[in-house]
């Protein structure tokens, strides 16, 4: 498993469907993750600082695992099967883990409230991520790279390998 960081949010160029982007703490090396708009909406608003009057889903979340001092160890996504991927919260209680099935939308958007580790499977990143030769230092440069990627890259190109 590798850690990593939320780099950002976009949009893919043809259906307009939210993208979250994962960088490799160490490297170079970025996952591209398919979400759903509310979702990208709650990692969005969370990562600009932004709030709500009324707690969202994953602030109930993260204020309920808090009340009932429930600590989000990380969260980890897990595989890639059939076009989707699948990810696992781990939280951890009175010294035991117990590991959630998530959608890794929802593990992302938990993640950012309670400030959890991300982490990806060897395989995931295998099969699905980009890599850059060179190191990464302009962040514009990355976004540039990533909107020509998203111009022809499809859902479906990473249960083939393709792009």
């Amino acid at each position: 498993m590798q850690e990593m960081v939320i780099y950002g949010v976009s949009f893919d160029m043809v259906g307009k469907q939210p993208i979250v982007l994962l960088k490799t703490r160490e490297g170079n090396k970025f996952l591209p993750i398919w979400i759903g708009h509310p979702e990208a909406a709650a990692i969005l608003m969370k990562l600009q600082g932004a709030s709500t009057p009324r707690p969202m889903t994953h602030d109930l979340m993260s204020d309920i695992l808090s009340e009932l001092d429930v600590t989000c160890a990380r969260v980890t996504v897990t595989e890639l099967r059939e076009n989707t991927f699948y990810a696992e919260v781990t939280l951890r209680m009175n010294g035991r883990e117990f590991l959630i099935d998530s959608r890794p939308s929802d593990a992302l958007a938990l993640a950012v409230r309670t400030g959890a580790p991300i982490f990806v499977a060897d395989e995931v990143l295998a099969e699905s991520a980009i890599e850059f030769e060179h190191e990464v230092e302009d962040t514009e440069q990355v976004v540039e790279k990533f909107r020509e990627f998203l111009d022809s890259v499809t859902p479906e190109d990473f249960a083939t390998g393709g792009s």
